[in-house]
């Protein structure tokens, strides 16, 4: 836990969620829900509080909450992927929103900071972002703090995809793939 009042926006404190803070998960989703314009995809259908608490538990996800007075100001959800291809992980920050009348005051960065020093305890060797093009301030903030790659994201669909021209179902898989170095 971190405790902030050294910029404009004085006394708040910086957390990490735990199973036994629901109300406190619900308030930052509501939170999400208006900073992204999109209350449906984060109010619309909510969980259930046992979901809630079992994903808190989780040590690969991190949700961290800026609060003054039990009031949720910001928050983020990060998720912890351990890799293959040495024994290290990565942090993907997934969502990061701080309330309208409180932005700007340090409340983003000192989320970032705790999401690093977390980062850092996991053994985690970086954390990255996505961030859309339109959104300046986040972007602002990404390049104080980090480096910039240019990348592209694919939305890939779940479930069944339509076989490839010519495949035939009955003789086996219309492809295959070779392990890594093969």
């Amino acid at each position: 836990m971190t405790s902030k009042t050294d910029g404009a926006e004085p006394g708040f404190t910086v957390r990490r969620l735990g199973p036994g803070d629901i109300p406190s998960m619900r308030a930052l989703n509501a939170l999400f829900g208006r900073a992204f314009a999109e209350p449906d995809t984060y109010g619309a259908a909510p969980p259930d509080d046992a979901y809630l608490a079992d994903l808190l538990a989780k040590a690969h996800v991190a949700v961290l909450v800026a609060e003054r007075g039990g009031t949720v100001l910001g928050g983020l959800v990060a998720y912890e992927l351990d890799k293959f291809e040495r024994a290290r992980r990565e942090i993907y920050l997934y969502d990061l929103a701080v309330e309208a009348e409180h932005r700007r005051r340090g409340i983003a960065t000192a989320l970032i900071q705790q999401l690093q020093a977390h980062a850092a305890g996991r053994g985690a060797w970086v954390i990255f972002v996505q961030g859309d093009p339109g959104d300046g301030p986040a972007l602002a903030l990404y390049d104080r703090l980090g480096t910039r790659e240019e990348v592209l994201h694919f939305d890939l669909p779940v479930g069944a995809l339509p076989l490839p021209s010519g495949a035939n179902p009955s003789k086996g898989p219309a492809f295959a793939f070779a392990p890594a170095g093969g």
